[in-house]
């Protein structure tokens, strides 16, 4: 495996699309922006693609699938590209299993957080840190910043009571234990939006199955993004990743 060598023989859009299984404006977008190697164009000014860049193409379909970039996922792959344009894939192979690998930790992140809340849920703890921080003490104590703690409340995770005398906010016990919950989902990848449909039930009393309200966008809601149902994303993404694998290990095992 590594460096190929072949014979030049050159594709049209149309068929370099045809062979990838997208639509010729599919091609040229991806071209335009640089997620296939640079493209020759013969005498009569059309492009002249070749094997190595329908072999990119179909990487580049894979990593690009989704119109919207998944938290980190995308950055973890974009190495596999960067090894196939140099026509290395010795290399692309070594780092489609790392992108694998990379994408089965993040899913043991978020069902560990997820586990960590159902426990939580059924035997919440007693906090043990002082009844009454100030919010630097408090951001101190759980190693976030203050502008995460004022996102979080303002966005309705938490509310926060205030002294009467100075308007100074209070952290209680009662806080700090959501506050863990929220900084654990939201350390794991789950949107704030799913942190709060949670959060929600939680308060109304309701016993909450939390992994399927984590993963469950309300029929009400009018925009979501994939962190809102982020098991079942990360799910689709191992198996996307997979099947990244098995392309990069066919073409790398290609005759030459």
């Amino acid at each position: 495996m590594g460096k190929r060598t072949r014979a030049t023989a050159y594709l049209s859009t149309s068929e370099l699309a045809r062979e990838a299984g997208v639509h010729p404006n599919t091609v040229r977008r991806y071209a335009e922006s640089g997620l296939i190697p640079p493209v020759e164009r013969g005498a009569n000014g059309y492009r002249r693609f070749t094997q190595h860049h329908l072999d990119c193409l179909r990487v580049a379909c894979l990593i690009y699938r989704d119109i919207h970039p998944v938290r980190g996922i995308r950055s973890s792959a974009r190495p596999v590209l960067a090894s196939a344009f140099h026509d290395d894939w010795e290399s692309a192979l070594q780092r489609s299993i790392a992108h694998v690998a990379f994408i089965q930790a993040e899913h043991e992140r978020a069902d560990a957080a997820a586990a960590a809340i159902e426990a939580w849920q059924a035997n919440p703890t007693t906090e043990t840190a002082p009844p009454h921080l100030l919010i630097g003490e408090t951001a101190r104590l759980l190693n976030v910043t203050i502008d995460m703690l004022h996102n979080w409340e303002r966005n309705g995770l938490i509310a926060v009571p205030r002294r009467g005398d100075n308007g100074y906010r209070v952290y209680g016990a009662v806080a700090l234990q959501r506050l863990r919950v929220i900084r654990a989902l939201a350390q794991a990848g789950y949107s704030q939006m799913a942190i709060l449909r949670m959060l929600i039930q939680l308060d109304q009393g309701e016993l909450v199955d939390v992994r399927h309200t984590l993963d469950t966008p309300r029929p009400d809601d009018d925009v979501y993004v994939v962190a809102d149902h982020w098991l079942s994303t990360l799910t689709e993404q191992e198996a996307v990743a997979g099947r990244l694998v098995a392309l990069v290990r066919e073409i790398a095992n290609r005759p030459d």
